[in-house]
């Protein structure tokens, strides 16, 4: 079972944060998000090791959208971290659990006016700029206020991250950032140091997400080199800061590959390196480094637990696990294919010797969990465990044919804690008319 050691086995029952599935089938039900803390804790500590060892300033910065409630932000707080937020739904999130409003950059390709105010008005740290009209509201709203927002410039460096093309970010007719290439990084840094109630920090860029090679990273830190450089060129200006986003990859299913906390140390203090040298190559002062981590911090800590409603035999083609929940607290495999590793968490000294297709609950033939795993035999009445599901889960779930948001659980040191409640056919109403 080594390659569960992060979660445990005893007695045949699967574990995790020192919790038997069992204990938290029977007080929490099905479906259910479990997430462990202590495993966000030390990969979130694990990223800021580097900044000590490469003694730079800097942070990490969690992002938001990949898991976001009030309890990883208390979490992210306690941890003396920063965090991004897309939203202003995120940032009222955060600021309910009183995360520092000044430790918060706002990003989003298409904030809206009343989320920039709201943000103006509560003093974020840095609204990340991602189009000319957003720089205007910006400053419209920083005047009103009587104050000088501090903002970055998202930065389309070019690269593509050899990822699924859906979340690749730095292409060059991508949604995100403005060009490096047609001069349009230029064009709107001219522009914002042209507005009185902005300040301009820096720069950010991002390049996608689920990259595994290191050199995607190495090249995007160089691009920035090369981008400040030509910045101070033509405008005389350093800048303090550089956010070079997140994006590392994690592990779904056997092939990817597992990062150990130290892993994540070794490549964020080889990025912080290359800038060190590259800035000094270029007779630049070295900016503090903002990371972005979402998914990696908080999808390999995360599972979902479900039970077995009914098993359905095609004879010589497939035999389907049809389970309580589906595409409306998973939708990523029918968004692009994901992989899970799925197990029965109550059979765990089983032989893995039947293949199944895990089958959501949902009236749509793409509603599916995971293709051909093998586990135990399983049977309707048992109980599967789908791993690394703390990313883009929560975050993208829905009330699909009006089912409902499944709770999420925090495990901690062998104890279990309720952090988002079930919804309740009453909430599904609550706001119809």
């Amino acid at each position: 079972m080594e390659k569960f050691k992060h979660y445990g086995v005893k007695n045949g029952h699967l574990y995790i944060g020192g919790v038997d599935c069992a204990e938290l089938i029977d007080k929490f039900g099905t479906p259910c998000y479990v997430m462990d803390a202590n495993r966000i804790e030390n990969t979130f500590k694990a990223f800021n090791d580097a900044f000590v060892k490469e003694n730079m300033l800097g942070g990490i910065s969690y992002a938001s959208k990949a898991f976001s409630c009030k309890e990883i932000y208390r979490e992210i707080k306690a941890l003396n971290g920063y965090i991004d937020v897309v939203s202003g739904g995120e940032l009222f999130t955060a600021l309910s659990v009183d995360f520092p409003a000044e430790k918060v950059f706002f990003h989003g390709n298409a904030k809206t006016y009343d989320e920039i105010e709201y943000a103006v008005k509560n003093k974020v740290g840095v609204i990340v700029i991602d189009s000319y009209d957003e720089a205007c509201y910006i400053n419209e709203i920083a005047f009103s206020q009587n104050l000088v927002q501090n903002v970055m410039i998202r930065i389309n460096p070019g690269i593509e991250a050899h990822t699924h093309h859906y979340v690749q970010t730095a292409k060059i007719d991508s949604k995100f950032g403005f060009s490096v290439f047609n001069g349009e990084a230029n064009n709107i840094v001219k522009f914002v140091l042209g507005k009185k109630n902005l300040n301009l920090v820096g720069f950010h860029c991002h390049i996608g997400s689920q990259i595994f090679e290191q050199k995607s990273f190495i090249l995007a830190a160089n691009k920035m080199a090369d981008f400040y450089a030509g910045i101070k060129g033509l405008f005389n200006l350093s800048f303090d800061k550089l956010n070079l986003g997140g994006g590392f990859g994690v592990w779904y299913f056997n092939g990817d590959k597992s990062f150990e906390y130290g892993d994540y140390t070794s490549s964020v203090s080889e990025i912080l390196s290359t800038v060190k040298i590259e800035f000094n190559k270029r007779n630049l002062s070295v900016p503090a480094v903002f990371f972005e981590p979402g998914r990696s911090i908080v999808a390999e800590a995360g599972i979902t637990l479900y039970k077995v409603n009914a098993v359905k035999k095609i004879p010589d083609i497939k035999t389907y696990l049809a389970v309580d929940g589906g595409m409306f607290e998973n939708p990523r495999f029918a968004l692009y294919q994901a992989r899970y590793t799925v197990l029965n968490p109550l059979k765990m000294d089983e032989e893995f010797t039947e293949k199944y297709t895990i089958a959501g609950k949902c009236c749509e033939s793409g509603d599916i969990i995971a293709e051909d795993v093998l586990l135990p035999k399983t049977v309707a009445g048992d109980y599967l465990c789908v791993l690394s599901t703390g990313a883009y889960n929560y975050s993208m779930a829905s009330n699909y044919n009006r089912n409902l948001i499944p709770p999420v659980v925090f495990v901690k040191n062998g104890k279990a804690y309720l952090a988002v409640k079930k919804q309740s056919y009453e909430d599904l109403v609550r706001n119809d008319v």
